[in-house]
């Protein structure tokens, strides 16, 4: 059953593809029901692959592909560093651990208060800009040298504060 508050905004994405191919709005309908839950249960997907007429599997290997769809509940702030190649050889690993070190969590984690999960991620697709992040799915932060990460963190910690 498709909770009333996400159904009509479903509808209006599927509508946008021929009933035939409704499928096609899958990525839309996991970030729907990511807005509304926070995350996307195993539970979302079986309801979306009945709403879709997809096979539960399929997905799930779509909700697993990409790093965008959480899988679990994630902290306030969702950090994405990039460790592909490119990313590693001008100091992406560096950038990650240093995170790890600053937060006080490893990847994956989530910091005890909430506010934040640090996540490895592919390729960003600005290897010249490295290393570089992506701030809840968002923001790409560029050149993210240590002082520029302690910023960063620093100052959303500092506007946590003021709320």
């Amino acid at each position: 059953m498709i909770p009333e508050s996400i159904q009509a905004r479903l509808d209006r994405e599927v509508a946008k593809y021929p009933a035939d191919q409704k499928q096609s709005a899958v990525m839309a309908c996991l970030q729907i029901v990511q807005q509304a839950q926070g995350f996307v249960s195993g539970e979302s997907e079986k309801m979306l692959a009945d709403y879709l007429g997809m096979a539960p599997m399929a997905v799930h290997e779509v909700t697993t592909f990409y790093n965008m769809y959480n899988q679990r509940p994630v902290g306030k702030y969702k950090l994405n560093v990039c460790t592909n190649l490119p990313c590693q050889l001008r100091d992406g690993y560096k950038a990650l651990h240093h995170l790890e070190h600053k937060l006080g969590i490893a990847m994956g984690e989530t910091t005890a208060d909430g506010l934040f999960t640090l996540q490895q991620s592919e390729c960003l697709g600005a290897c010249a800009d490295s290393p570089v992040m992506l701030v809840n799915d968002i923001s790409m932060c560029s050149f993210m040298s240590n002082e520029k990460l302690d910023q960063l963190i620093d100052g959303l910690k500092s506007a946590e504060a003021k709320v």
